[in-house]
C-alpha cells in the first residue's frame, strides 16, 4: 500500500511517513536514526511540493487576469507562455491530496493573485483595468488546470498601441 501511495500521491505518502517517524520517536525507538529531524525533513519535502503547486496556481491566475483585463498587447504571448510553463510544472507535483488542498484554499489563492495584478496594472498606468478585476474568483481550479484555457477573453483587447509588460 505504501509503495502504491508513493506513486499516486507523494504528498500524502510523505506526510504519513513523517507521522510514522514521529510515532517511532514517541515510542522511544532505540535505533541509529535521528527520528525528529528526519520526520521534519520528510514533512518539509511534502510541503515544498504543496507550496510549489500553490505558487504555480497563483502564477496562472495572475496571467489569466492580465490576459482578461489588461489592454497591453505585447506581453500577451509571454503571459500565455508563462501559463503553459506553470501547467507543465504542475504536472510533476500535483497529487490528489494537493489538488484537494488547492480547492480548499482557492479563494485565498485567487485573492493573493488578484492583489498582485492590482499592483502590476496600477504600476503600468492601467488603473482602469485594475478596477475591473473581479473580487470573487473569476475562474475555477479546473479552469486554471485546463490545457488550452487562457482566460475568458483569450484573444484579449487589441489596443491601437502596445504597452510595456505588466
Amino acid at each position: 500500500m505504501a509503495a502504491r501511495l508513493y506513486e499516486t500521491d507523494y504528498y500524502l505518502w510523505a506526510r504519513r511517513q513523517a507521522e510514522a517517524l514521529r510515532q517511532l520517536e514517541r515510542e522511544r525507538w532505540n535505533g541509529p536514526l535521528d527520528l525528529k529531524e528526519l520526520a521534519e525533513e520528510v514533512d518539509d519535502l511534502a510541503k515544498r511540493d504543496r507550496n510549489a503547486c500553490r505558487s504555480q496556481v497563483r502564477r496562472i491566475i495572475v496571467h489569466l487576469l492580465k490576459l482578461d483585463h489588461s489592454p497591453a498587447k505585447d506581453p500577451r504571448a509571454g503571459w500565455m507562455e508563462s501559463i503553459y510553463e506553470a501547467r507543465d510544472a504542475l504536472r510533476g507535483d500535483l497529487t490528489p491530496t494537493i489538488e484537494r488542498d488547492l480547492r480548499d484554499d482557492f479563494d485565498a489563492l485567487y485573492r493573493s493573485a488578484r492583489d498582485q495584478v492590482l499592483i502590476a496594472l496600477a504600476g503600468h498606468g492601467e488603473g482602469d483595468s485594475a478596477t475591473s478585476l473581479p473580487e470573487a474568483p473569476a475562474y475555477t481550479l479546473d479552469d486554471v488546470l485546463r490545457d488550452g484555457f487562457y482566460g475568458r477573453n483569450a484573444a484579449g483587447p487589441n489596443p491601437g498601441r502596445s504597452q510595456e509588460n505588466s
